[in-house]
């Protein structure tokens, strides 16, 4: 590992061993969010094959439905019977903090459709159940959309955070502590030198005043 390009004082050496000492400490520290957040990641992720395996078999059986529905009017009148739909939705919208990440939350409230968007005349069944499927599916719909969002941004805070972990642990901390070394051994160097000029220099005034 290549050291830093610094003066070997004890001025420095003391800053570069402040340094080294938080970087330890922050690698801990981001050590703990990123295996925090793989927990609960995983815990997310689970969720989320789950409620996307219901939703998609909820969707299937829809798609089924309107087939059978269809069967019985032709593609011109399904058109025009769902041409202006009566029913609405209200989503809430804010935020939770996982690891002091923000993700979505958005929570569906239910309305009551209270009529059909259409009439009876000339229409079958099926529609109705038809429509009661989809007033029942798209709460779960915006449930998976916020879980697979909130899975997204997680994956690439624990991407970002494990490649400064990594830098902590295999460049920056490595290089501290090299230069640490390097400016003690440097320091140490220079303080036998001084010595030993002390010694000659004692040795020097001794051998004249004898």
């Amino acid at each position: 590992m290549a050291r830093m390009n610094v003066n070997p004082t004890r001025m420095q050496l003391k800053t570069l061993k402040g340094r080294l000492s938080i970087a330890v400490r922050g690698h801990k520290l981001l050590k703990d969010k990123s295996d925090e957040m793989i927990r609960r990641f995983s815990t997310l992720v689970k969720q989320n094959y789950a409620l996307r395996q219901q939703v998609e078999g909820e969707v299937r059986e829809l798609l089924k439905q309107f087939c059978l529905a269809k069967s019985f009017s032709s593609s011109k009148q399904i058109s025009s019977l769902f041409a202006f739909p009566n029913s609405s939705f209200t989503a809430l919208y804010n935020q939770n903090s996982i690891m002091n990440v923000n993700v979505p939350n958005i929570t569906v409230l239910p309305q009551e459709v209270k009529t059909l968007p259409y009439s009876y005349v000339d229409t079958n069944p099926e529609l109705d159940i038809l429509v009661q499927k989809t007033q029942n599916i798209v709460p779960k719909l915006m449930e998976l959309a916020t879980l697979e969002k909130t899975c997204q941004i997680l994956a690439s805070e624990i991407d970002r955070t494990k490649r400064r972990v990594n830098a902590l642990e295999f460049v920056m901390i490595p290089q501290l502590q090299e230069t640490i070394k390097y400016i003690a051994m440097k320091i140490e160097e220079n303080d036998r030198a001084s010595r030993i000029r002390l010694i000659k220099v004692k040795s020097i005034i001794k051998n004249r005043n004898s």
